[in-house]
């Protein structure tokens, strides 16, 4: 049975499904080989950070085996020249590959697919940071008056996790700030989000730096300032404290991963989607060949 690819309406076909290294696109589908230099990157693009550490990983990857998956383009107004709708990471890794063309396949995109397409992109790879991911999600909002349930069925989420990623842009300034550059991760700012105001808020942000508390013991903080009792130690799929692992394996192997831990153990699903970031996680876990 095929399995649903969370794509919004009408997104689906702006980019073939992969069952494989070995799988060609539609019938309709041409593969054209495109200068790198005639290839813009998309305006609507959410994410703003590229990690060096995660590109070059790619780059190496590009190198050995080359760019299987086609990027997505659609035709810009000056002649030859192309807007980037999917493949950003590949793009900035084949540049430092040291590649001059990239295999590419042009479609037609509004402006409201375009940028769909690149959060959801993103978001399903898990590789914007929360911060980005919330304010992508009130651009969706925002630009195309869509509800939390609308973003929800576009980028493949529940509608609970739709509006505690946009509850992340109530946190103070400095907050924020802190959990784009990494120094917190996103199970802290969730602990955070109970406190009454913004001056306790960054007073706790403050004892999380400067003790170098964890998710856990940042939940302990956050029930003693609010005057609550701290929940139970036990682990589970979506505590603060699980989240914060799957952050951090998140991080290791620059993809999605997925913690499900039960009574007597439990999973790690860790998720790729091009053959190159296949590659990058065989060659991360040193089985490659």
């Amino acid at each position: 049975m095929a399995q649903r690819s969370g794509l919004g309406k009408g997104l689906e076909s702006l980019i073939p499904t992969w069952q494989g290294s070995n799988a060609a696109p539609g019938a309709t589908e041409q593969v054209r080989l495109l200068p790198i230099s005639s290839i813009s990157p998309n305006p609507q693009q959410p994410r703003k950070i590229f990690e060096e550490e995660q590109l070059e990983d790619l780059a190496a990857s590009i190198k050995q085996h080359g760019i299987i998956q086609p990027l997505i383009v659609i035709a810009a107004d000056v002649v030859d020249h192309y807007t980037l709708i999917a493949g950003e990471r590949r793009l900035r890794a084949a540049k430092l590959a040291g590649l001059k063309d990239v295999p590419a396949i042009v479609r037609t995109a509004s402006q409201q697919e375009q940028l769909e397409f690149a959060i959801i992109e993103n978001v399903q790879r898990e590789d914007l940071n929360p911060i980005e991911r919330a304010r992508a999600y009130q651009n969706l909002a925002d630009q195309f008056s869509l509800t939390h349930e609308d973003i929800a069925h576009r980028v493949g989420k529940s509608r609970v996790t739709v509006t505690n990623t946009l509850r992340l842009l109530n946190l103070p300034a400095i907050v924020q700030q802190t959990l784009q550059s990494g120094e917190i991760s996103e199970g802290h700012a969730r602990c955070l989000l109970a406190l009454p105001s913004a001056r306790a808020t960054e007073a706790a942000l403050d004892s999380i730096l400067s003790l170098g508390l964890n998710v856990r013991q940042t939940e302990l903080l956050v029930s003693k300032l609010s005057g609550k009792a701290p929940t139970s130690r036990k682990l589970n799929p979506r505590s603060a404290e699980a989240e914060d692992l799957e952050n951090r394996l998140r991080q290791f192997f620059h993809t999605k991963v997925m913690l499900s831990k039960g009574k007597r153990g439990g999973t790690i699903s860790i998720s790729f989607y091009s053959d190159e970031e296949l590659n990058a996680i065989l060659d991360k876990l040193g089985i490659n060949d």
